[in-house]
């Protein structure tokens, strides 16, 4: 009798030592989103080809973006009069440059790429002051959530790791 509980409460001591040492089960992670803006070439200037997926409409695009990943602060949903669209904010510094782009650019075109998937376009109209781009995707309405949402996990993400390398 003594042999056998001896043997169980040496398993139940291996089996506490053990649950001790596992680490916790790791958080579920979610899959960074790229975003990257490219400005529209002007007519006659060679570019890089790119077709939104729903419409099919053709845009002739710098291939260097001219908005990346560490550009933007947050991204949510926003409902305007046509519907709903992304709202991408934007680092001071971005802002101050897509202003100065934007006055030199009207009539052009901002595309909006996702993991180097494109997504969506916006011609500039006026003059981007306030770092606010928001743009219309060619993806369902409850995508679109998803992906505001991932967006914004990401420029979290982003902006956490400049904290931890800045001096």
């Amino acid at each position: 009798m003594i042999p056998r509980l001896a043997k169980s409460s040496a398993a139940a001591v291996a089996v506490a030592m053990l649950a001790g040492c596992s680490s916790p089960a790791p958080s579920p992670t979610v899959e960074p989103l790229v975003a990257r803006i490219y400005l529209e070439m002007r007519p006659g200037e060679a570019g890089l080809p790119v077709q939104l997926p729903v419409s099919g409409v053709a845009v002739t695009v710098n291939p260097k973006p001219v908005i990346v990943e560490y550009d933007f602060t947050g991204a949510q949903v926003a409902e305007v009069e046509l519907g709903r669209c992304l709202m991408l904010r934007l680092t001071p510094v971005a802002a101050r440059d897509l202003y100065r782009l934007s006055v030199s650019s009207l009539g052009r075109r901002l595309v909006l790429a996702l993991n180097d998937r494109v997504l969506g376009a916006r011609r500039i109209e006026q003059p981007i002051s306030d770092g606010v781009v928001l743009i219309f995707l060619e993806v369902p309405d409850p995508e679109l959530s998803a992906l505001a949402a991932r967006l914004q996990q990401t420029s979290a993400q982003i902006a956490a790791s400049r904290r931890k390398t800045s001096p």
